[in-house]
């Protein structure tokens, strides 16, 4: 399962994704989870979807690679889904299907679970096309030269940057090096797919103590590195490779400010609510 961690991951191929601008990939991303968020019918969120699919063939990165994303955080959506249908609180429009002690169901609860389900969805996708299109150090470059203004402020943009490409570094090392572990102490007559919660709560254990004790080593020997060339912040540092806009990444950006403005005016024609009591 672990071997399914695709955020982080970068995989290297040569597409129009790719030779964005890594400033502008990054707008991308919050201006589609902004659409996302804007969506607020079906019909609308349809168009989230298509203009993501679009994106990853343009990308030229598999589909399932992109889909293997969710995989982990499959059981938090459904968990957050499941919730909303439980206990979401809507309009008292349409009779309840099911009414027991604290729970309700409606047929808005239905809706507004599967609504939140696909957010959710696109959201987790949307990101992982990022980390998979651009390098921890061009993700490094583009977040310090966007939050560059607050070097007004004698905010250390350049540490944050550095902070952020270094867990998104380390994430696929320390899923490798926890798979090591699963396997040495599977080796060793553990057993961590049997027994109830607890039982499988305490087998986490001889994990997470050597994991621990190997990012602090690995932190303490990148530390060293760190010291030994000589690094000592942003000050009179310069660039290898210059951030350059060019037409690939206006012509993404308008083709999301496309997309944004085709979901306003989708939003126009009801909510998720309203189409459902056209279709009821």
């Amino acid at each position: 399962m672990l071997n399914d961690v695709t955020f982080g991951q970068y995989y290297p191929v040569k597409s129009f994704v790719h030779n964005m601008d890594p400033r502008a990939k990054i707008v991308f991303m919050i201006a589609y989870i902004v659409a996302i968020f804007l969506a607020d019918n079906f019909f609308a969120l349809a168009t989230a979807v298509v203009f993501l699919l679009f994106v990853v063939l343009l990308s030229r990165v598999p589909f399932g690679r992109v889909l293997r994303s969710v995989k982990m955080i499959l059981f938090l959506i459904i968990f957050t889904a499941v919730l909303n249908l439980f206990f979401y609180s809507g309009s008292s429009s349409y009779q309840p299907l099911v009414d027991w002690w604290i729970i309700t169901i409606t047929y808005e609860s239905i809706i507004n679970m599967i609504f939140l389900a696909l957010r959710l969805f696109l959201l987790v996708m949307g990101t992982s096309v990022l980390t998979l299109t651009t390098t921890p150090v061009a993700l490094t470059d583009g977040i310090e030269s966007l939050l560059t203004p607050l070097k007004w402020i004698r905010f250390p943009v350049h540490e944050l940057a550095l902070i952020m490409s270094i867990a998104l570094r380390f994430i696929p090392t320390l899923m490798d090096e926890t798979n090591r572990i699963v396997a040495a102490q599977k080796a060793r007559g553990a057993n961590f797919e049997t027994g109830g919660l607890i039982k499988r709560a305490k087998a986490v254990v001889p994990i997470l103590v050597p994991l621990l004790v190997s990012a602090f080593r690995r932190a303490e020997d990148l530390g060293d590195a760190m010291d030994a060339r000589c690094y000592s912040g942003a000050k009179g540092r310069t660039k290898y490779k210059k951030l350059v806009f060019t037409w690939r990444d206006l012509l993404g950006l308008l083709l999301l400010a496309a997309l944004i403005t085709g979901i306003v005016f989708l939003n126009q024609l009801g909510g998720k609510f309203e189409i459902l009591s056209y279709f009821l």
